[in-house]
């Protein structure tokens, strides 16, 4: 599996996971989550994901920007599944972020340049008064499965890595 340090870990996930799912709370206590595309950007740890300003995600962050998620990588055999949660908040693009950030998500979630060319929305399609925005999730807490005492017990925990190692990725 290559660098088996939480840091690289990390790393891997971040690079290899396709999808984060993003959970989020409704103002009268009603959980969601929403399985999205993102872009990964370090020191510090953050997300970008794209989605429309109606869906049920979104305008829960509108009013409640505290979210938490998970994403995770599937390999042939049990063993080589590995996972993290996250918190943190997220809060939707300014103008001249989306103007800063537009490349570096598109890039990400469409790798393939002809696929690039033909779904990526210009910036002007992520501002006001579109019905598309560009976020950002800045991450404060971020947790790996607790691969060491699995094969062991069969008992499934997380360890929190503190952010600080994460700067070395």
């Amino acid at each position: 599996m290559g660098d088996d340090s939480l840091a690289g870990r990390s790393r891997r996930l971040l690079d290899e996971a396709k999808y984060l799912t993003l959970a989020t709370v409704s103002t009268d206590g009603r959980p969601w989550s929403a399985v999205l595309q993102y872009a990964w950007l370090a020191e510090p740890l953050r997300f970008l994901f794209g989605s429309a300003i109606q869906a049920r995600h979104s305008r829960h962050i509108a009013t409640r920007p505290r979210v938490s998620g998970s994403l995770f990588v599937a390999g042939g055999d049990l063993l080589a599944v590995d996972g993290a949660q996250f918190s943190g908040s997220c809060v939707e693009l300014s103008a001249e972020e989306v103007h800063d950030y537009h490349a570096t998500f598109y890039d990400a979630v469409l790798p393939d340049a002809r696929d690039r060319a033909e779904w990526t929305l210009p910036p002007q399609a992520l501002l006001e008064p579109a019905e598309h925005r560009l976020y950002l999730v800045e991450v404060d807490q971020w947790w790996l499965v607790d691969t060491s005492t699995w094969t062991e017990d069969r008992i499934d925990r997380r360890v929190q890595v503190p952010l600080s190692e994460l700067a070395e990725m």
